[in-house]
């Protein structure tokens, strides 16, 4: 994996007078990637307004100071492209993508959204109740609810605890003058990243990004982010009369600036990555037929974070699937791979690395994302690099540190 991923031309940073960082980078090809990412989520909000950087994004396209509804969602559609949005813990991401040549239009309406939104009660009041049906369509999915009340459990006193849409009661308590606070606390200059992929010039891009972006004034956002309490560790088993038992078993890690990063991706990928030959696939679907899925996760927070194992059974095998997933730890922690079946392990991990960078917006978000959360740009050939660099004895050590303090876990039955 020592071959480099041609990235064409190399993506340029630029800093515009008002803060406002800009990620652009020229590529050829029919299609442009622009979007703004924002160090905002729903770690961000205080606990009276649970859901509310959900509820922003969901209303952010509600209607603007010269825009209404109909004209938001219809700007980018009609010459084919798409303009959408999501919220995480974090940070909320407003993007678009529409055949080349439209970027003037992309950024305008991206400008338009994030400094004039004006969040009609009419128009909140109908989303309000969307919001809540996805509310409720999530608590019917229990492999999906699962997961949320695992971080409800494992981030408790903290803000990363709560679900990231809020609930049905903290969603109906949110009101316009709360959406526009928001925005106008976290949606400033400095506190949010442009990134353009497109065939233009960086210099045409740069400019456009400047026509719109650059009087936009310049606010200090201070990020106070208190760091969530050390995890009391528990073992729940909750019954909400499911045929299946869906399971969570993981424990806190650290959070995405720490180099350990990398060896802890190679771990999380072997033990049970998405790959039918990692270590639980094969102990608890191929050799016994215990489960129908099984998954090992890694989400890392600016601070702090989780690795999370689930797995979906019959409610009678909960427990042995439990064992074997404890004795799979155990064995990470415990012994040292050879020099050779690791080389393969981070072969393996690599080839997924370029496999998913053929997905183009992809490629062009965590340019965003990369420039908001590390100052830098750190692309996928950085990644391999020191994938690369890590060695067996690097991954032990993550294991005994991550797994120490023990396995905690929640089951849905």
């Amino acid at each position: 994996m020592s071959k480099k991923i041609d990235q064409k031309e190399e993506p340029l940073v630029f800093t515009l007078a008002n803060g406002l960082r800009v990620v652009c980078r020229q590529r050829e090809g029919l299609v442009s990637y622009i979007g703004v990412v924002i160090n905002a989520g729903s770690r961000d909000e205080d606990s009276s307004h649970e859901g509310l950087a959900h509820f922003v994004e969901h209303t952010i396209f509600k209607g603007t100071e010269k825009r209404r509804a109909w004209q938001i969602s219809s700007r980018m559609e009609t010459v084919g492209g798409e303009l959408n949005a999501y919220t995480s813990k974090e940070e909320t991401m407003v993007y678009t993508n529409a055949p080349a040549h439209n970027e003037e239009r992309a950024l305008e309406l991206l400008a338009d959204l994030v400094t004039s939104s004006k969040f009609p009660a009419a128009e909140i009041d109908k989303e309000r109740e969307v919001i809540v049906e996805e509310i409720f369509s999530y608590l019917d999915s229990p492999s999906d609810r699962v997961f949320d009340e695992y971080e409800e459990l494992a981030y408790k006193g903290s803000g990363l605890a709560h679900n990231i849409l809020g609930s049905p009661e903290s969603v109906r308590n949110i009101r316009s003058e709360d959406c526009c606070r928001f925005l106008e606390k976290f949606y400033v200059p400095g506190n949010m990243v442009i990134y353009c992929v497109s065939p233009l010039s960086v210099r045409e891009m740069l400019r456009k990004v400047e026509k719109y972006f650059s009087s936009i004034p310049f606010i200090d956002v201070k990020h106070r982010r208190p760091a969530p309490p050390p995890l009391q560790p528990f073992e729940e088993v909750r019954d909400n009369n499911t045929h299946q038992a869906n399971s969570i078993i993981g424990c806190r890690t650290f959070g995405r600036d720490d180099e350990r990063r990398f060896p802890l991706f190679l771990l999380n990928n072997y033990l049970g990555g998405p790959c039918m030959n990692s270590r639980l696939n094969r102990e608890l679907r191929e050799k016994r037929g215990l489960v129908y899925t099984v998954e090992s996760n890694v989400g890392l927070m600016s601070d702090s974070g989780l690795i999370t194992i689930y797995f979906g059974c019959d409610p009678s095998h909960v427990k042995k699937c439990r064992k074997i997933i404890e004795k799979e730890v155990e064995e990470l922690c415990g012994s040292t791979m050879s020099d050779r079946a690791f080389e393969a392990v981070k072969r393996q991990y690599c080839g997924q690395l370029v496999s998913s960078s053929d997905h183009i917006e992809s490629r062009a978000m965590s340019l965003g994302k990369s420039l908001l959360y590390y100052g830098t740009i750190r692309d996928i050939n950085t990644t391999i690099e020191k994938i690369m660099e890590v060695t067996p004895q690097d991954m032990r050590d993550v294991a005994q540190y991550i797994f120490s303090g023990g396995l905690s876990s929640l089951t849905l039955l």
